[in-house]
């Protein structure tokens, strides 16, 4: 079976060796244009094994329709690709093209599936493999597999912990089944499905009024991007790595309880929060006590103000 895998970064990378490690045939790579600096995990892992390397500026290009077609493939693996692949690209393996999502299918369709179920509070999620059609996330199902969200779990952790290295398993595994003509084709059932937009700045900014446990899920869910956006003083302020801590106060929601060691204790209805990592313009990404240091919050002061 001829496959060619269309994808980038250490994800796609992982993939492709999983691929040949299997003994798949792989006769081509179609993956982003170099943008300075190091290339592609991808592409050097691609090179590495002296494969065909493509890397048209767009899926939808002439170039790279023509490309697909050279190479006469019977199946499209897509692992993480961030482009629009059009139908007719797709349409050119013989068998149709294949591609992981990191949600339980219908569920969380779009590209922040990860985000949106931890922001949620969703204590389960998964991957799906499925058969690419022309819609968003909406082709047959080949293979599902499950996770439990840990309750303090972020979407960078719950990704790269879990969804990452299972997702890589996951498509070889369909690739197999596919190989072995085992593969199934299960239908979505589409009064089930939900999409959500992407998880970006347009999104990112707290309210502090929500219930204590929204918002620090909202925190979770965007952590490590967008991150969660707040005020403090007047300057943007991008809060991570927050702890829920079942406390009674009389604090309105967003005011800091106490300036510890360790982060700020600040007020949510409900309970409280412990926040340990901050980003400004200026700082950049910091620990609680180079935030602390810099701008000597105190007591009594409030995000969101």
């Amino acid at each position: 079976m001829r496959n060619v895998l269309i994808g980038q970064a250490t994800f796609g990378a992982d993939v492709l060796k999983g691929l040949l490690a299997k003994g798949h045939a792989v006769v081509g790579v179609f993956c982003p244009p170099d943008r300075g600096g190091k290339p592609d995990p991808l592409k050097e892992a691609a090179q590495a094994a002296n494969l065909r390397v493509f890397q048209p500026r767009h899926l939808r290009d002439q170039e790279a329709y023509d490309r697909m077609v050279s190479l006469k493939p019977d199946l499209a693996v897509l692992a993480f690709v961030t482009d629009i692949a059009p139908a007719k690209f797709l349409a050119v393996p013989k068998l149709g093209a294949i591609c992981y999502h990191p949600s339980i299918l219908p569920k969380y369709r779009g590209s922040s599936a990860i985000n949106w179920a931890v922001i949620n509070g969703e204590t389960r999620t998964g991957l799906t493999i499925f058969w690419v059609d022309e819609g968003i996330d909406t082709g047959d199902i080949l293979l599902q597999k499950e996770v439990e969200i840990g309750p303090e779990e972020t979407t960078g952790e719950l990704y790269f912990n879990k969804l990452y290295p299972l997702g890589v398993e996951a498509v070889i595994e369909a690739v197999d089944l596919i190989a072995a003509g085992k593969a199934p084709r299960l239908p979505q059932d589409h009064s089930r499905a939900t999409y959500d937009p992407p998880c970006d700045e347009k999104v990112a900014g707290l309210d502090w009024q929500k219930p204590g446990r929204e918002v620090f899920h909202f925190i979770r869910g965007c952590d490590p991007q967008p991150g969660a956006t707040t005020t403090f003083r007047g300057e943007k302020v991008k809060l991570y790595t927050a702890r829920f801590l079942e406390e009674a106060h009389e604090k309105a929601p967003g005011e800091i309880v106490a300036v510890t060691d360790t982060g700020l204790k600040v007020a949510v209805k409900g309970g409280a929060l412990l926040i340990t990592r901050f980003r400004t313009k200026e700082l950049g990404k910091v620990k609680a006590p180079d935030f602390i240091q810099a701008r000597q919050p105190k007591a009594g002061e409030r995000f969101g103000f």
